[in-house]
């Protein structure tokens, strides 16, 4: 569960759109009140942010495809055919779009019932995710985050239809920190749920106590991107130690 020191990690970053955690259920959340509305699966997210509430869906409150990949539903006929795709005129044919029902990842059949929404300063839950939408400034230091530590190489899968396959059940699922960029996916494009070019970062849970832990300990504005003289000096007087070291090591500066 996410400490006070967490939350104030997550605060620090002063985010124009707060972190959400998440968490997949089989039984019903306890201490949460069902969302009260219909939306897409792209838009709690944005209601988690917007409104400052915690809350669980269920497949009755999606009218779009999120409760298929969480593996609320069955996979349509009509939708797994690829038809909708080829009339959007997001595929040339229905083929490819079909092609990719075979791909997305897909939590087990009934396994998922409900999914718990909060932003993190609430959060009150062990999260199997959290998803941060942020602008590259900011992007910038939360994806240094999960691999200062690690090292672990950035990565982002996804499709143009169907982001949420991506975003909340492949991270899920591989561990991996994923993140898209909006303003490419159809479905969060078409409801215009955010601005385009903004990241949208999805941290499993493997992954948070090294992202948190880096965010406490490292540098948030790396020392060869400050402008203050003292900075700059610091970094010439490392910058001679290394050529000392290794003449060729100047052909790199």
């Amino acid at each position: 569960m996410l400490s006070n020191r967490d939350k104030e990690l997550f605060d620090k970053l002063e985010l124009d759109y707060p972190a959400v955690a998440i968490k997949f259920c089989f039984a019903e959340p306890q201490n949460a009140e069902r969302i009260g509305k219909t939306l897409s699966f792209c838009q709690f997210l944005k209601e988690a942010q917007d409104t400052g509430r915690k809350f669980y869906i269920t497949k009755d409150d999606d009218n779009c495809f999120g409760k298929m990949v969480l593996g609320m539903i069955d996979k349509p006929p009509f939708a797994a055919s690829g038809q909708a795709g080829y009339d959007f005129g997001v595929y040339r044919t229905p083929a490819p779009n079909a092609r990719l029902y075979h791909m997305i990842p897909t939590l087990v059949r009934g396994s998922v019932n409900y999914v718990l929404f909060s932003p993190v300063s609430v959060c009150d839950f062990d999260a199997d995710l959290v998803i941060m939408v942020a602008s590259t400034t900011k992007a910038d230091i939360i994806m240094r985050a999960t691999s200062y530590i690690s090292g672990d190489l950035w990565e982002s899968r996804s499709s143009c239809v169907l982001s949420c396959a991506w975003i909340y059940a492949y991270t899920y699922l591989s561990g991996k920190v994923n993140y898209i960029i909006t303003g490419m996916h159809h479905g969060l494009k078409r409801r215009k749920v955010y601005p385009a070019g903004l990241h949208m970062i999805a941290i499993p849970y493997q992954k948070l106590p090294e992202f948190l832990t880096s965010l406490s300990e490292m540098d948030w504005e790396l020392i060869a991107m400050r402008e203050d003289e003292e900075s700059k000096r610091l970094l010439k007087m490392k910058m001679d130690e290394w050529h000392n070291m290794d003449p060729d090591f100047a052909l790199h500066k």
